[in-house]
């Protein structure tokens, strides 16, 4: 266990300009907790899942596995939020840099989730790993005819 944990710590020791601030122990449990069997952690960083780059108070932990990607925040008192997102309803990725900081816009069929406050040097490395897997994973589905 602690898989998850260990990553985003990695994650943070490599990209220290992240805004994340405590707790992201309490958010890898989340995402743990939710790891089907056979699933395992490819990469993992922390960030804010939110729009605004003046709202840092909403860390959470952001998962890639070998079968989908998986955000996870845990609440302050009580409670999770979980948001799964498989290949298939996938739809884009997008990056931004600013003078400071960055953030990643993840397009699926039904949400836009952006994770912002995240360090400018490591939004290729996300790019990268998230853009490749989505790739290889997108082959393995059929194509839907459009009727």
């Amino acid at each position: 266990m602690n898989s998850v944990y260990n990553k985003v710590l990695k994650f943070k020791k490599k990209y220290p300009h992240s805004i994340t601030w405590q707790r992201l122990k309490k958010h890898s449990e989340v995402v743990e907790k939710h790891l089907n069997p056979g699933e395992f952690v490819t990469y993992a960083f922390p960030g804010q899942k939110n729009d605004s780059v003046l709202d840092v108070f909403s860390t959470s932990v952001v998962v890639l596995t070998n079968k989908r990607i998986l955000i996870g925040q845990k609440r302050l008192l009580y409670g999770y939020f979980l948001t799964s997102i498989t290949p298939d309803l996938f739809n884009d990725l997008e990056v931004y840099q600013g003078l400071l900081f960055g953030k990643i816009t993840l397009d699926t069929v039904k949400e836009v989730v952006v994770i912002t406050n995240l360090d400018k040097k490591a939004l290729p490395e996300i790019e990268t790993a998230i853009t490749s897997f989505m790739m290889e994973e997108k082959k393995k589905y059929p194509l839907r005819d459009s009727e």
